[in-house]
């Protein structure tokens, strides 16, 4: 039975974000990303390999050694989820900046 994990599940735990991150900058094996953690390397191990089924990761093989990558094409499926919430924010936000600069322009004026 092959288990199918969303890149919602993935990205949930902070780990899985820090190998994200690290294996952003460079492809790594697994021994290298488990370095970077106080965690076993079968912890890591485990995380890898839900990144791994979510596609956040891709693994080529060389040799006898495995180079995880990251894949910035699953990363957009979580990009266009969040684009209408940033922009959402980012409209309140621009309004309440604007509310503020008006209530500062009208004290100003009241003080001369």
């Amino acid at each position: 039975m092959e288990i199918r994990r969303d890149v919602f599940q993935a990205i949930a735990d902070p780990t899985r974000r820090a190998i994200l991150a690290l294996v952003a900058l460079q492809a790594m094996t697994p021994g290298a990303i488990a370095e970077n953690f106080n965690s076993s390397r079968q912890t890591i191990s485990k995380h890898i390999q839900i990144l791994n089924e979510c596609q956040l990761l891709d693994q080529t093989q060389s040799g006898r050694e495995i180079h995880y990558h990251f894949n910035p094409q699953k990363m957009k499926v979580i990009a266009d989820w969040l684009e209408p919430y940033r922009q959402m924010w980012e409209g309140r936000l621009t309004a309440m900046d604007d509310l503020l600069n008006e209530m500062q322009t009208k004290k100003n004026r009241i003080k001369k």
